[in-house]
C-alpha cells in the first residue's frame, strides 16, 4: 500500500471512528436523491460542458470497453455512450443508492445494453489486469481514501496504450477568482444545499476535500509516479476545474 497524502485524511464527518471509504459511501447514499439537481444547480450547468470536453479527449482512440470509476448516477457513462459509441461501459461506485438512480436513468435513455453499473471500489477494482481501453473519473478521485492506491489500480486494469481521463475540481490561480470560488464553495453552496433539504455538512466536506486535493502539477506528478506516461492537465473555466490525462 502507498503512503497516504494529507488529502486522504479529509473525512466527510471529520471523525476517524469509521474509515473514510465507509463515510463517503454513507454520505453519498444520504444525498443521492438530490445529487444531480445540486450538481447542475451549483455549477450553473457548466459541469455538462466539462464532461463533454473530458470525454472528447477519448474520441481519437475509439475505446471499445470503458471503465467509469465513481460513476455515481451515471451522467459520465451516459454521455460517453452517446458521444463515443463504445461497445460497453462499466461504471463502479461505492454508493448503491447512487447506482440505483443511475440504472433508472440508463433505462430511460435506452442504454441498458451499453452501460452496466455495479457496486465497486476504485481503490480495489474487481477486474483483471489489462481489461479496459479507457478509464474515466468525473469528480470522484478526491473522495478516495488513498489516492495513490486508486491511481495504481486504474493503471493496472488499463490495457497497454489505454488512456485515463480525470475530471476534478481545482483551485483557481488568480487571486480574485480564488476568493470568489472559496466564498461560493465554502459558504454559499452549503447554504443552497440546505435550502433544498440536502445535507449541508456533505457539501462542506466536498469543498474541504477539493481544497486539500493535490491539483495540477502535483496531481500529474502523482500520476507519473504511479506509472502513467504522457501525463498532462488542462484548466477549465478560470481554473475551477481541470482535466487530467495519462496513458499506460
Amino acid at each position: 500500500m502507498y503512503n497516504s497524502l494529507p488529502h486522504d485524511s479529509i473525512n466527510p464527518t471529520g471523525s476517524s471512528e469509521k474509515p473514510k471509504k465507509q463515510q463517503v459511501e454513507e454520505m453519498f447514499n444520504t444525498i443521492a436523491t438530490g445529487y444531480d439537481l445540486m450538481n447542475h444547480l451549483l455549477s450553473v450547468g457548466i459541469d455538462i460542458s466539462w464532461r463533454k470536453k473530458a470525454i472528447a479527449i477519448l474520441k481519437k482512440s475509439k475505446p471499445n470497453l470503458i471503465l467509469d470509476v465513481a460513476s455515481g448516477t451515471g451522467d459520465m457513462a451516459i454521455m460517453a455512450a452517446r458521444l463515443l459509441q463504445p461497445q460497453k461501459i462499466i461504471g463502479i461506485d461505492l454508493s448503491e443508492k447512487m447506482l440505483e438512480l443511475g440504472r433508472k436513468k440508463i433505462e430511460k435513455a435506452e442504454l441498458v445494453t451499453k452501460i452496466e453499473l455495479v457496486k465497486g471500489d476504485g481503490e480495489a477494482i474487481n477486474f483483471p489486469d489489462n481489461s479496459f481501453d479507457a478509464v474515466m473519473v468525473a469528480f470522484g478521485v478526491r473522495n478516495f481514501e488513498n489516492l495513490k492506491n486508486g491511481f495504481s489500480e486504474m493503471l493496472r486494469v488499463l490495457k497497454p496504450g489505454g488512456k485515463l481521463v480525470i475530471l476534478e475540481f481545482s483551485t483557481p490561480r488568480f487571486f480574485i477568482s480564488r476568493k470568489i470560488y472559496n466564498l461560493y464553495m465554502g459558504i454559499v453552496a452549503p447554504e443552497i444545499a440546505s435550502w433544498f433539504k440536502q445535507n449541508k455538512d456533505a457539501y462542506k466536506y466536498l469543498n474541504k476535500s477539493a481544497n486539500a486535493f493535490p491539483d495540477r502539477k502535483k496531481l500529474t506528478a502523482l500520476l507519473s509516479q504511479s506509472g502513467f506516461s504522457n501525463t498532462d492537465y488542462k484548466p477549465l473555466s478560470l481554473g475551477i476545474c481541470c482535466i487530467y490525462t495519462g496513458e499506460k
